[in-house]
């Protein structure tokens, strides 16, 4: 079984949400978890003029460290991510590759005005971990807007999606 190494690094997910969330990635993939610290400064991807760290900087930081090059790699925190051709992301992944980053920034209700409501994040971290290592598993994003493949660019979007994978996709990436 491949290892994913699952680290979190400027995240305010408690532990028992690592715990919990490790083990949904084992009952969907093939991986068994492991919880390890970066071996990198994350402030290296910052982008001061955006306000924001590059996700693409922080995944390339992920997959530098010679200790996991036969692993999946997922790097979760609360930073504020964004890519250079979008305001922000949720997550990004290499498709079909080892590397994929989350983050909790966005998906939390406090910042859009909303009362705090911490099953809802545990439920939108999830349904965007799963996504993001669907694509490493080469999964595009589904048609089926049910799909935890199906594309987001909203929380409301993640809110309406599953955190299940359709069949199709589930068949794609060998999952079933």
């Amino acid at each position: 079984m491949q290892r994913l190494i699952l680290i979190p690094f400027f995240s305010s997910l408690p532990a028992s949400q690592l715990e919990s969330l490790s083990s949904r990635i084992e009952q969907v993939f093939p991986l068994r978890v492991e919880r390890h610290a970066p071996a990198f400064d994350p402030e290296l991807s910052y982008d001061a003029t955006r306000g924001q760290y590059n996700s693409r900087s922080l995944l390339a930081e992920l997959l530098r460290d010679e200790r996991w090059l036969d692993c999946r790699v997922l790097g979760l925190t609360g930073l504020d991510l964004f890519i250079p051709v979008l305001t922000y992301v949720f997550g990004e992944a290499q498709l079909g590759g080892r590397a994929a980053i989350v983050s909790s920034h966005r998906l939390e209700s406090a910042r859009y005005g909303l009362p705090a409501a911490p099953q809802l994040l545990r439920e939108r971290v999830c349904k965007e971990v799963l996504h993001e290592l669907g694509h490493t598993y080469e999964l595009l994003h589904c048609h089926d807007p049910a799909c935890v493949m199906a594309s987001s660019t909203t929380v409301d979007g993640i809110d309406l999606k599953s955190s299940q994978f359709c069949q199709e996709c589930a068949m794609a990436a060998a999952l079933r």
